[in-house]
């Protein structure tokens, strides 16, 4: 079974929209070894529609350039991407295809697949909500930027459920920015203050 792992730039207050605004200031070989973990080591990627055309309209280009960002973005040009749009899109980048169908089934037909590699998102929130909210995302790395961007669209939207996680693992770049990946979790049980208060500090001066 084929892990998808979602990989999202995320301000302090939970925003995910436009991360180019704000979060190139604290990219440092920390964090482009983590995205390379992550993207650069899948053979598919599974994108939104605004995440796809934002990537192919930069990654070819860069790739034809022959800069020092070139070698990433041929991995990119080679990796299959699938594009999850209900508009009919012209996709000019090589390797790429529309989704059709129902998502879940699409998602749940790929991680059947034979390969060792993971299936990649990046950005496309509206992807990452189903997966989370269908229990298909195995992994969700969030690369938390200590800055409190306060607009734009956050992660998580107002919702009926909460969405429980645990941590598989934190780590502090030198910019102060957390790599959190976290996995699906069964939620937490019944709590009240009652069943807390018992580990609060107890003065026995």
């Amino acid at each position: 079974m084929r892990k998808i792992i979602a990989q999202l730039f995320i301000s302090l207050d939970g925003v995910v929209e436009d991360p180019h605004h704000w979060h190139f200031p604290y990219f440092n070989d920390e964090m482009g070894a983590t995205v390379d973990a992550v993207l650069g080591r899948a053979d598919t990627l599974l994108l939104g529609r605004r995440t796809y055309e934002s990537f192919a309209g930069a990654w070819p280009e860069r790739e034809a350039a022959g800069g020092e960002d070139a070698p990433f973005a041929k991995v990119l040009g080679d990796a299959r991407k699938i594009v999850v749009s209900h508009r009919q899109l012209s996709l000019t980048w090589r390797n790429s295809e529309q989704h059709e169908g129902d998502l879940l089934d699409a998602v749940t037909a790929l991680k059947s697949l034979p390969g060792g590699s993971p299936i990649a998102i990046s950005g496309s929130v509206s992807v990452v909500r189903q997966l989370l909210a269908a229990r298909l995302l195995d992994e969700l790395n969030l690369l938390v930027h200590p800055i409190a961007v306060r607009k734009g669209m956050r992660l998580f939207d107002e919702a009926e459920t909460s969405t429980p996680l645990t941590l598989r693992s934190a780590e502090t770049f030198e910019t102060g920015v957390l790599d959190l990946v976290y996995s699906p979790a069964a939620p937490p049980g019944e709590a009240s203050y009652d069943d807390a208060k018992g580990h609060l500090p107890r003065d026995e001066r």
